[in-house]
């Protein structure tokens, strides 16, 4: 049995359908029970709804498990705090392997929910356990929060200059990456880039989705300041809005550029490109 915490997100439900494929059980741990049926479509065996920063929620979570997949909410302020947690009811409860679902390039401070992923990393050196750590790029999932815009306007809006170079990854690559990770042997001790086949400027993202809807499609820049002025961004919580407003300032002047080699190996075939997530993910009715 595998745990997958965080299963009520995108990132743990593509997680659990790949283990489903992989045809390997799996315990979803949901924040709440409005989660659970989502799980279980997903292919969950079995559920348990609480948090990870509760002890007697870690301690029913983790009995009778293999494998723990350690995925934390999305710029969690406590990350830390929660991963100390977990890997002291791992050890505690007799369990040794564990993956970490981390980030591209943890190293950079500038970008304090990235910082705090490596420290996460440093934790799981010192712990003693079986541990293997992904390091993803940002999904090409999250384009769908641009996508009514640009159908609507042909505008791709971005808070980063347009000749910004990202590398994306497909989400469906990175669970199936995490699923091989999990149940074959040969991964202890490794940590893993997972990016895809290119970094693209945003330009280039802009000219996909005009293929992808059959219109033309513009990318434009604005700063990170008029960003925090727009209602979805006013909309989240005060420590979401300044990591994310640290993570497009970082992204302005340097971008982040990965490597698809490593994800190239794990799958056995080359990384998902954008011209097919599009294809396959997005649509005019979505």
């Amino acid at each position: 049995m595998i745990l997958v915490t965080g299963s009520g997100g995108k990132s743990g439900l593509a997680l659990i359908r790949a283990l489903r494929v992989a045809g390997a059980p799996a315990r979803a741990l949901v924040h709440r029970e409005a989660s659970v049926e989502k799980a279980r479509a997903a292919g969950a065996d079995q559920t348990v709804v609480g948090d990870v920063e509760d002890q007697a929620t870690l301690l029913a979570s983790l009995s009778g498990v293999d494998a723990v997949y350690a995925l934390f909410p999305n710029m969690a302020p406590d990350e830390l705090g929660m991963a100390v947690r977990l890997i002291e009811a791992a050890q505690g409860q007799g369990i040794s392997r564990l993956v970490y679902h981390s980030v591209l390039h943890p190293q950079t401070k500038a970008m304090p929910h990235h910082w705090q992923k490596l420290h996460v990393e440093e934790l799981l050196f010192e712990s003693g356990l079986d541990f293997t750590i992904l390091q993803p790029a940002a999904y090409m999932q999250n384009l769908k929060g641009y996508w009514d815009e640009a159908v609507a306007k042909g505008i791709y809006r971005v808070p980063y200059p347009v000749d910004t170079r990202l590398s994306l990854v497909d989400l469906q690559d990175v669970a199936e990456a995490a699923a091989i990770v999990l149940t074959q042997d040969g991964h202890a001790g490794a940590t893993y880039e997972l990016s895809g086949p290119e970094a693209l400027t945003q330009d280039q993202i802009a000219r996909a989705l005009s293929q992808s809807i059959g219109v033309h499609v513009e990318a434009r820049g604005m700063t990170v300041e008029a960003w925090l002025s727009r209602p979805e961004a006013q909309a989240l919580g005060p420590h979401q809005r300044q990591s994310l407003a640290a993570m497009f300032g970082y992204y302005a002047a340097y971008g982040m550029v990965g490597n698809p080699n490593v994800l190239t190996w794990l799958l056995g075939r080359p990384p998902t490109g954008l011209h097919e997530v599009l294809r396959r993910d997005f649509s005019l009715s979505s």
